[in-house]
This record gives structure tokens, C-alpha cells and sequence, in this order.
């Protein structure tokens, strides 16, 4: 079943089977994904993807999610909704992802109904 609007989903996770899983079930949702497995990867590809919504992984190697926010806030602005998705679920992390540019935080693993909420 296709959504009534189909979003541009840029997911980044150094975790490859966490990304490849979260993928399949937004695509199953009929949504355009794309993922990255680390900051430096997402961002080359950012001007291209133009996403709807990005979902980041905190505890990355290289660039965190929190410096991949701030990224992406700096260049797309308000045009794309981010959201982090990580381990990380005490009261300070979800402060820190807001104060780093964050739409919104989720621990993981990713809550489908969740998702379908920010996608609708």
C-alpha cells in the first residue's frame, strides 16, 4: 500500500544490518530511501537527496550523528525533518540531540507505528 505522499528518507548507521532492516521497512511503507553508513557519506550525497526526513545514528565513527545534524540543519535548514535514532535514551541525550539541531529523538530499535506517525 503506497502512502498518501511518498518522503526522500536519508537513513545513516555505521550498523549495516540496522540500516539495511530500517530500509526495507520504510521502503515496505512505500517510501524513497536512501542510506549511508557513516557522516561523511550522507552529506556528499545531501545536495542530491534533498531529503524529506533524516534519521541518525548518534555513535558513529569519524563525524557523530550529533555533527551530521548541525550539518544537514546548516545546509537544508527547516526543509528536512531529523530525527536521531540511537541507544543513547536518558534525559541528557535526548537535550543534547535538540540542542545539536534534532527534530526529534527515538532509542532504538525503531518503533514502526512510531515512524508511520512522522511520515503521515
Amino acid at each position: 500500500m503506497r502512502p498518501a505522499v511518498q518522503k526522500r528518507i536519508l537513513i545513516v548507521d555505521d550498523n549495516v544490518d540496522a540500516a539495511t532492516s530500517l530500509a526495507l521497512l520504510l521502503r515496505g511503507m512505500g517510501h524513497e530511501v536512501f542510506v549511508a553508513h557513516d557522516g561523511r557519506a550522507a552529506l556528499v550525497d545531501l545536495s542530491r537527496i534533498r531529503p524529506d526526513l533524516a534519521l541518525l545514528d548518534i555513535a558513529m565513527p569519524g563525524m557523530s550523528g550529533y555533527d551530521v545534524a548541525r550539518q544537514i540543519r546548516a545546509r537544508l535548514g527547516s526543509a528536512v525533518r531529523i530525527v536521531a535514532l540511537t541507544g543513547f535514551g536518558l534525559p541528557e541525550d535526548r537535550a543534547r540531540a535538540l540542542e545539536a539541531g534534532f527534530d526529534q529523538h527515538m532509542v532504538k530499535p525503531a518503533d514502526a507505528a512510531f515512524l508511520k506517525s512522522l511520515l503521515g
